[in-house]
């Protein structure tokens, strides 16, 4: 085989991986609540449904992509962006994201999703009644298969990529194609705007999208795109970046292609705007019959599988990470167990104990995408950029977090300046911190490499923007090229992120910034 032959099958190869790894994404992200929401925005809006499905898919598709190209920069997901806001957070926050986005509520959460929206209407349509004891033979059933395919995470990105995602989507498409051709050949159906949605379509699609809180999975499926590539020989920052990037972007064309789709269902199906379950099933039954009752309950399953698989595999990447004492499949086993117990509580218990944590943390973890968005853009080593926002968000969050667990007092005393909620309400402040935070390393000299610095300039000038603080990087393990002088400046509070100038000939070569293990 010749260099060229060679070349193009390396190519398409890595084509194919990042294909996969897309669709992976994608099941990941598509969980049970990403199915029923839609429907009930579809219905809400409309005849103003293009204007709020423009919104929606900016932050709930958007946003959420952003996030997982955000946390590949540091190579070590939430733990890599919380670690650039101060040690003792970057310890704390991600422990929290892992728990809530892990065993202690979104795992019981779709493992009861999935019961009561496929299994017991399945049971109900043979003619059984569930008894106590289904729930458990449930939950036990759902955790045993998310743990066989999570206990290699190198596979996983094949049998979810490769079988499990195109069986849900062809679901899907089976569904959606079946309701708008039954529903305009039969019945259709007119609705028009209700609420906020006729008077403010856009904005309202933009809430909506916020609502639906993917950027905290985003943190975490990170992640394990980055562990799939890992796993697949890449290891460099660079093409990390790049290869997330190429499978965010196809996760993101299915996520927006399916939530157009059950949108229309939503908006040409008759029913309560508010229940998504019962326009899909309404939907299911009308353009499929009985049949529509398992179409819908396999998508439910589906959809709610890979997703715990997703989620049980980054936190036992994580607790491994954090104690490696206990092996991988331990941590994965421990993570289903708990997720058992609480899947047995029931979801109404389950979103009372984590729906206040929920709340602190996605404005948390939103603003570190933030931060990292403008470090990646002008790739420095910004301090106050991460820790002003981060506090800012932080003391916000807690406020929403209080009121939804019953303390409304310093909610209701926000509310007073005409310009509070606790959903959206921390983002305007936030906003401003990080912009002020961003002036101030400017201005001490913490962004990038200085105006001016450039590519065969005199080495000297190292010294006298830099001072002495040059250290030649063989501890960081860099690939050195011979005949060069490598001079690299790590950040004070940060030993992740370096700036490294190539010498050679007493001039600069080549200048490169990145995160690294120190």
């Amino acid at each position: 085989m010749n260099r060229s032959a060679r070349t193009d099958q390396a190519a398409t190869g890595r084509i194919g991986m990042t294909i996969v790894t897309g669709l992976m994404l994608f099941a990941l992200f598509f969980g049970a609540g990403n199915l029923i929401f839609p429907p009930v925005l579809g219905a809400s809006a409309g005849d103003r449904l293009p204007e709020v499905m423009a919104g929606f898919l900016i932050t709930g598709v958007l946003l959420p992509l952003t996030a997982v190209i955000a946390v590949s920069t540091s190579g070590e997901g939430i733990l890599g962006l919380a670690r650039r806001a101060g040690r003792r957070f970057g310890m704390v926050a991600p422990a929290a994201v892992y728990l809530s986005i892990g065993p202690l509520y979104a795992i019981p959460r779709v493992v009861t999703v999935a019961y009561e929206l496929a299994t017991r209407p399945v049971l109900e349509l043979l003619g059984l009644d569930p008894s106590r004891w289904v729930l458990p033979v449930h939950a036990a059933v759902f955790l045993a298969v998310s743990v066989l395919i999570a206990l290699r995470p190198s596979r996983m990105a094949d049998r979810i990529g490769r079988w499990l995602t195109p069986a849900l989507l062809v679901l899907i498409a089976v569904l959606c194609i079946a309701t708008v051709a039954k529903a305009d050949a039969v019945s259709h159906v007119d609705r028009v705007a209700t609420g906020p949605y006729a008077v403010s379509p856009f904005s309202t699609g933009l809430t909506q999208g916020y609502l639906t809180m993917d950027v905290l999975a985003a943190t975490v499926f990170g992640i394990v795109v980055i562990q799939t590539l890992r796993s697949r020989g890449i290891s460099s920052t660079g093409r990390i970046v790049r290869n997330t990037a190429g499978a965010g972007i196809i996760a993101a064309a299915c996520l927006a292609a399916v939530y157009i789709g059950l949108a229309m269902i939503g908006a040409r199906t008759d029913g309560a705007a508010d229940d998504g379950t019962a326009l899909l099933r309404t939907a299911a039954m009308n353009a499929l019959g009985s049949t529509g009752v398992v179409v819908f309950a396999a998508i439910v399953v589906l959809a709610c599988l890979t997703t715990s698989i997703g989620l049980l595999s980054a936190w036992a990447g994580y607790a491994y990470a954090t104690f490696p004492r206990a092996t991988f499949s331990r941590h994965l086993v421990a993570g289903a167990g708990c997720s058992f117990i609480l899947s047995n509580l029931g979801l109404a218990v389950i979103i009372m104990i984590v729906s206040p944590l929920t709340l602190l943390l996605y404005p948390i973890t939103i603003t570190l995408v933030a931060a990292t968005i403008v470090d990646v853009v002008a790739p420095g080593r910004l301090r106050t950029a991460y820790t002003w926002p981060v506090a800012v968000a932080s003391a916000l969050g807690l406020v929403s977090a209080l009121s939804e667990a019953g303390w409304g007092a310093p909610s209701a005393l926000l509310a007073r300046t005409g310009v509070w909620n606790d959903s959206t309400g921390w983002i305007a402040p936030t906003l401003l911190a990080l912009a002020l935070g961003a002036s101030l390393d400017v201005r001490a000299g913490r962004w990038a490499t200085p105006a001016g610095v450039t590519v065969g300039m005199d080495a000297s000038i190292l010294q006298e923007l830099y001072g002495t603080g040059a250290v030649d990087p063989t501890k960081h393990k860099a690939r050195r090229m011979p005949g060069y002088d490598y001079y690299t400046y790590w950040q004070t509070d940060n030993p992740f992120h370096y700036l490294t100038f190539g010498v050679k000939n007493g001039k600069i070569a080549f200048i490169k910034v990145g995160l690294m293990q120190k």
